[in-house]
């Protein structure tokens, strides 16, 4: 594995990440978009179809302390593993993009075509060493991290937040994060209660950590 480097850490906001995912490729008519509540009237309120949604989360001691779900390494899903410090934002759309080629167009002539089909065939370890080496996706996640409605920390900042994905795959809901060992499974789910479905995981997360506020969620819908 190649010498660990640190990435300056996204900003949790819709528009720099669909400025992000649009570099690279994915047609304009997906876009994320803030979930304001976890109640179904919030929810409803979200465009359909949603085809990923992405979490920012505390990292705390006891967020650390318990694991929600179970691992599944026979899932079939993309999955790579996070060895660049501050990259949870980019593994979080990598893994939100790549589970749903189906769903979502790519533009032939962008990057993240070119980056599924080399990286298609490989491990998450080696997903992660490619994307470690990989000059277009950095400069794509730098890129975009100078577009924050704040000023971007150092790269070598020490973050207490995580991205992490929810996929829907084969009727399963599955939560992405590349600290993990594999994909993680919570149950049932469907392309038309993926959203409802994750938020119910997210109630989980809130409640490891109740005093914790700091949590943002995003919706991949198309608009």
């Amino acid at each position: 594995m190649a010498e660990k480097i640190s990435w300056i850490p996204l900003e949790s906001n819709p528009d720099v990440l669909n400025k992000y995912i649009h570099n690279l490729g994915v047609s304009e008519e997906w876009q994320f978009a803030d979930v304001f509540g976890l109640e179904d009237e919030l929810l409803l309120m979200v465009p359909r179809p949603v085809a990923a949604v992405v979490l920012l989360y505390p990292i705390t001691e006891k967020s650390e302390a318990t694991r929600i779900g179970e691992y599944k390494t026979d899932s079939g899903l993309y999955f790579v593993k996070q060895t660049i410090r501050n990259a949870c934002g980019t593994i979080a759309i990598v893994h939100a993009l790549a589970n749903n080629e189906k769903n979502i167009t790519f533009k032939d002539d962008k990057y993240f075509t070119k980056f599924l089909k080399n990286t298609a065939n490989m491990t998450a370890d080696e997903r992660a060493e490619f994307l470690q080496a990989d000059q277009d996706m950095g400069l794509a996640h730098d890129d975009t991290a100078q577009e924050g409605q704040t000023k971007a920390p150092p790269s070598d900042s020490k973050v207490n937040t995580h991205f992490v994905s929810f996929v829907c795959k084969d009727g399963g809901l599955y939560q992405l994060n590349g600290r993990d060992e594999a994909p993680v499974y919570h149950g049932p789910t469907s392309q038309d209660t993926l959203l409802e479905d994750a938020a119910k995981v997210v109630k989980e997360f809130m409640a490891r950590d109740p005093e914790e506020l700091n949590f943002t969620l995003m919706a991949l819908s198309k608009a």
